[in-house]
């Protein structure tokens, strides 16, 4: 895993060459093991790279890379996992002069080859498997791709302005290259609402992370998990999607319940197995989940003594139901024989946690699970691990949240006239919120009397249309354009045939959405900010592609998700670990920000801080955290979301690089 940065500029510009050293600097954390610099002829692009070596570490893997003939440069993030296959497929010849054994100097013949051939680059994406961002400088055609893996393991951004187009693997890398003309015109601005994407902003608020392409920033955005970008030589850009996850997923398989259980247990060993490929130690998250779970079992039949990683929160096991995972956790590594390093969670640091974590994730994402994942690859770091494997994506694929299961509960009140609907909408909706089975009861039937399009959006939805808008500043609130807050995923919902299952259109959602703009995210920066690698077996290209023809008859079976995951790895760990209830990979929010963190809520929240910024109304604001605190309502992840932004702010809104 790397950092990359680069620009494609209309005009050279000398100073960004010094620019491009202080991207790299601020993408140290991602490769601390080696860094570079290249740049054409003209001096108008440039690629710039920090290296984390994990296979080939000598020099032959240094990046940015230059092809033999100087005619094409690459720099890359992450790993292909089948880049020896394609080598023997499409390079077997000797024309090449290999240098080394690493997969970058695979991918840039591979990009080399197709080019050279005319062959389409959407061809070669979907023949990678693995976990990719990359860009590529093609000098004879004057031609800039960025590419991203298929559903956004690897993170990066790009800015295009007047000048130029620039990329970079975090925010911020992706600012200090900003050039003087650009970064004058966007702090002249000193009313701060005119960096924002106030849509984006509204999402943050809404879902507690941001759907789509948006940032925080009014003009940065993320390339779109699946999707590349081609910069001509007369800078016109264009955006491609290479897989669509929606074309993908409608096709089921016509294999007995036998058979389907068999080829998930080999396909998951298959991408365990594929995925310690390595040249450093590589060890894994243990939960104790049936997913972290099931990848430690197939891992250590490659390396008995995998190590693996778990978080203590056991002072917190009776308060919400977060994070009673140590013991099953325990269970697991006694079971598999497998060493396990436990983090124990404290609560004095999490504030100052927090804060560090909205810097590093460079949006303000609203959870505090990375936490968990900062401090997990904090100690693995320690130990020596720079691979881990995660068992993120598992959910996502087979089912497992308890939206899944509430989707399912629909066909036995759907049917009702929509009056009574209305009626249970409204008569949950008066439910005491303390409550957890009330709290659930009531986001059951929150948009019950709506269309079904509508509900599958409202299961990602935390907060109320109508609640959002009170906690806006008058002038703020006049800028937003409400009806925006869902567009990108309505828009993919519309694109959905209209015979498509509800529960297929929902896995769907989360592999686009949650999925790559929330869990893929913070997995990704909370981890490399460690300079950890972490890989995810559940989205092996071979393991995704036949999950989606299982029938869902075997995914959700009654009130039991990932039923069929689960029936596959019966022979492998304890009946009461893979039937166990699931439990949050987070921290009891509702409780902190009542008792531990209580002052420093205020202190970031105060009503100086809010008022200067002009974005929320701070009586509106406390007035919801009073009301939270009381038990009138429950806005925890709301007040949560306010502290997120409020500390994004403070750390980007100055611009400085």
């Amino acid at each position: 895993m790397c950092g990359i940065s680069g620009f494609y500029l209309k005009k050279s510009n000398d100073d960004l060459f010094k620019n491009l050293s202080s991207s790299l600097k601020n993408l140290h954390h991602r490769g601390p093991d080696d860094e570079g610099i290249v740049y054409d002829d003209s001096k108008k692009v440039a690629f710039g790279h920090t290296r984390l070596s994990i296979i080939d570490l000598s020099s032959a893997g240094h990046q940015p890379m230059v092809s033999n003939n100087s005619e094409t440069f690459l720099s890359y993030n992450g790993e292909i996992y089948n880049h020896k296959d394609l080598k023997e497929k499409f390079l077997n010849d000797d024309s090449i002069e290999w240098k080394g054994s690493s997969d970058s100097e695979v991918l840039i013949n591979l990009l080399n080859y197709f080019s050279e051939n005319s062959f389409s680059i959407t061809s070669l994406l979907n023949q990678l498997n693995g976990i990719f961002a990359f860009a590529y400088w093609n000098k004879k055609k004057a031609e800039l791709i960025i590419a991203r893996d298929s559903f956004g393991v690897k993170p990066i951004y790009y800015f295009n302005s007047h000048n130029g187009f620039y990329f970079a693997s975090e925010i911020k890398g992706l600012l200090p290259l900003i050039i003087n003309k650009d970064k004058e015109e966007l702090i002249k601005n000193k009313d701060q609402k005119k960096l924002l994407d106030l849509n984006s902003i509204n999402r943050y608020l809404t879902y507690l992370w941001c759907p789509g392409e948006g940032t925080p920033f009014s003009f940065i955005k993320k390339v779109n998990p699946g999707e590349y970008i081609k910069i001509n030589k007369d800078h016109e850009v264009t955006f491609h999607k290479w897989y669509d996850i929606i074309a993908l997923s409608s096709s089921i398989n016509n294999l007995s319940l036998e058979e389907n259980i068999k080829q998930t247990r080999y396909l998951l060993r298959q991408a365990v197995h594929r995925q310690m490929l390595s040249d450093v130690p590589v060890g894994a998250f243990l939960s104790g989940g049936l997913d972290s779970s099931s990848i430690v079992n197939f891992a250590r039949e490659i390396d008995q003594n995998v190590q693996c990683f778990t978080i203590d929160g056991s002072k917190y096991k009776d308060n919400e139901g977060i994070l009673g995972d140590i013991d099953y956790a325990k269970k697991v590594s006694k079971y598999l024989n497998v060493p396990l390093e436990i983090v124990e969670i404290d609560h004095t640091k999490l504030a100052k946690g927090f804060e560090n974590m909205i810097s590093q994730l460079d949006e303000p994402l609203a959870d505090p699970a990375p936490l968990n994942v900062f401090w997990i690859s904090e100690i693995a770091s320690q130990l020596g691990i720079k691979v881990l494997l995660s068992g993120a994506g598992g959910d996502d694929l087979f089912t497992g949240y308890r939206r899944h299961l509430a989707l399912n509960l629909e066909k036995y009140w759907d049917w009702l006239p929509k009056k009574i609907k209305l009626k249970l909408e409204k008569g949950t909706a008066t439910l005491p919120s303390s409550n957890p089975f009330f709290r659930r009861l009531n986001k059951l039937f929150s948009a019950a009397s709506l269309s079904k399009e509508e509900r599958l959006i409202n299961y990602f939805r935390w907060t109320k249309r109508k609640d959002l808008e009170k906690l806006y500043c008058n002038n703020f609130r006049k800028l937003i354009n409400f009806q925006e807050i869902d567009a990108p995923i309505r828009e993919f919902v519309l694109r959905m045939p209209e015979d498509m299952n509800s529960l297929t259109k929902m896995l769907c959602l989360e592999q686009r959405f949650f999925l790559s703009d929330h869990n893929l995210i913070y997995t990704d920066k909370m981890s490399m900010a460690l300079g950890i690698e972490t890989r995810v077996p559940f989205l092996d290209n071979d393991l995704v592609s036949f999950s989606r023809s299982i029938p869902l008859k075997w995914k959700q079976k009654g009130r039991v998700g990932k039923w069929i995951l689960k029936k596959a790895m019966e022979p492998y760990l304890p009946h009461n670990v893979i039937y166990r209830p699931k439990s949050g990979f987070g921290a009891p929010m509702r409780y902190l920000l009542k008792n531990d963190l209580r002052d420093w809520l205020f202190e970031i929240l105060s009503k100086e801080r809010l008022s200067s910024r002009g974005i929320f109304d701070h009586n509106a604001v406390h007035d919801l955290i009073f009301k939270s605190e009381s038990g009138q309502i429950d806005a925890s992840y709301t007040i949560l979301s306010l502290l997120s932004i409020e500390l994004w702010c403070s750390s980007y809104l100055s611009l400085k690089t």
